[in-house]
């Protein structure tokens, strides 16, 4: 079977045509190959979806424009400079999506070439090969198979991460934009990982020599929580204070210079971070929460980073889990801001018109029950968390930007996403099949939502249910990491695409 990618970057323009299964992390080597992605109307596997694609002191702590417990994403800056559109289709038979020139070759991502030999170069081709050699995988017990693009392929990749990866962690940089982990809201993920990838003695070298990827360890969300003038609508600031860090960095050490940033990467949940690291960090492997094609998010070299929603850092773990599929008595639900222009489209056609369609704005707030402190409190919060808990499907719909928690919110809590984000890459998509436990909706097409959950039959329901819990695994933060959780799939997928992106001298 064939998909059509179509990838239209800022700095170039490449189209291919019919990419063989083979050629994207699958093929018939065992498990799911690439599949196109289902959306609305047509809701069986063939259908698709298409996505439209120094002076490093510490400053002066100047206030934010938003709140660290905003449960969205905040607008753009008037004066972010952006980047030419975008766009990533994947087309097939009953595509939604227009039509792309037809060229047979495959799409290439500019890497530039080592200055200068390194025996990690060989390493990394050597990786490759194995890679894409994979012996089949059969009966595997702790990976389930129709969840990945090619389950054989990510299992031999992430062995070969095991045993080969080595991470050079710069230690240059003062607090708090630098090494001051953020482990609580909606920006966590990228402290977790810093936070897990400092301390990590399986991975980390101090050797440069012997280094693979070099880690940036700057917060997005401190960088703009210090940095920004509130109300400003401008951070050039914070674009020089990144500029002062690759300066300071390439003055003193050759790593950055041997490979122009190609074998760095950084991890940036902040819906920012796509725009102020988009040139001076252009070469680098970028993992971001705001994974939008259209914005300048790479196809094939950067990451998608899931957004994670931590509550209590001390516990990531607390309230997992949800009801049975089978008491699971709404079919969906939504609730949350009107941030951007779609989330006012879909309480329009559908708050409180359907009383199998829980969608809200701000979750109505209830009192507390019972006795001594916490009586008469408010706990909408509760609420919310209990609502996805007993729903089917939860509605995971783009605010300010394509990204949303609700994502890991919902396998959280084993409710099947519904995700309506055109321009959206999910998380971890070079490995997972999302078509096997989630739901695509076009934006244009939420008049029709109801009908669109409807027609998935309750057995198709059942299994993809059971398939968000078996994937979930992939998306939790441990105290200590374990293995195939979200610290180590993360981490597999920035070591995944720069082993297909390594080039020798």
């Amino acid at each position: 079977m064939s998909v059509l990618i179509l990838i239209h970057s800022a700095r170039n323009l490449i189209t291919a045509s019919f990419i063989q299964r083979n050629d994207i992390m699958g093929g018939d080597s065992g498990g799911v190959g690439l599949s196109p992605i289902p959306v609305s109307p047509v809701m069986d596997l063939s259908s698709n979806i298409t996505l439209q694609g120094a002076n490093i002191s510490t400053p002066i702590t100047i206030h934010s424009n938003s709140s660290s417990t905003d449960k969205d994403a905040t607008p753009a800056l008037d004066k972010i400079e952006k980047p030419a559109q975008s766009s990533l289709n994947t087309l097939g038979e009953n595509s939604s999506g227009v039509d792309v020139p037809k060229e047979n070759k495959k799409p290439e991502i500019p890497t530039p070439r080592p200055r200068w030999s390194s025996a990690v170069d060989q390493e990394m081709l050597y990786a490759r090969s194995q890679i894409e050699n994979a012996p089949l995988l059969k009966n595997d017990h702790e990976l389930y198979a129709p969840l990945y693009r090619n389950v054989s392929r990510f299992k031999r990749s992430y062995e070969l991460m095991e045993e080969t990866l080595k991470v050079y962690v710069y230690k240059e940089g003062q607090r708090p934009i630098l090494h001051e982990p953020v482990l609580k809201g909606i920006y966590a993920s990228e402290g977790w990982f810093m936070k897990q990838l400092e301390a990590n003695k399986q991975f980390v070298t101090k050797d440069s020599r012997k280094a693979h990827l070099f880690y940036l360890p700057f917060s997005s969300r401190m960088l703009e929580e210090t940095l920004y003038v509130q109300n400003s609508h401008n951070h050039k600031n914070l674009i020089q204070y990144l500029r002062n860090y690759v300066n300071l960095i390439s003055a003193k050490h050759n790593f950055w210079n041997r490979t122009e940033g190609a074998d760095h990467f950084l991890v940036a949940c902040h819906d920012w971070a796509p725009a102020e690291t988009r040139i001076i960090m252009a070469n680098c492997i970028r993992a971001l929460c705001n994974s939008d094609v259209k914005e300048g998010f790479v196809f094939g070299k950067d990451v998608a980073l899931p957004e994670t929603y931590v509550l209590s850092p001390q516990n990531p773990l607390r309230a997992i889990g949800g009801k049975p599929a089978s008491q699971r008595s709404i079919l969906a639900f939504f609730a949350g801001r009107m941030h951007g222009y779609l989330r006012p489209i879909l309480l329009h056609h559908w708050e409180n018109k359907d009383p199998d369609m829980k969608i809200f704005g701000q979750m109505p707030m209830v009192k507390g029950k019972g006795k001594g402190k916490g009586k008469g409190k408010r706990k909408g919060k509760m609420d919310y968390i209990q609502h996805m808990k007993s729903s089917k499907y939860c509605i995971c719909a783009k605010g300010y930007e394509v990204n949303s928690p609700r994502v890991v919110e919902a396998i959280f809590y084993e409710c099947v996403p519904v995700i309506i984000s055109d321009n959206f890459v999910p998380p971890f998509f070079e490995i997972l099949n999302w078509e096997s436990f989630a739901v695509f909706v076009l934006e244009k097409d939420i008049p029709n939502l109801k009908n669109i959950l409807l027609s998935i039959s309750e057995k198709r329901y059942r299994r993809m249910q059971m398939r968000v819990k078996k994937v979930q695994q992939h998306f939790l933060w441990h105290p200590q990491p374990v293995k195939y959780d979200i610290f180590h799939m993360l981490l597999h997928s920035i070591w995944y695409n720069r082993v297909f992106l390594a080039r020798a001298r």
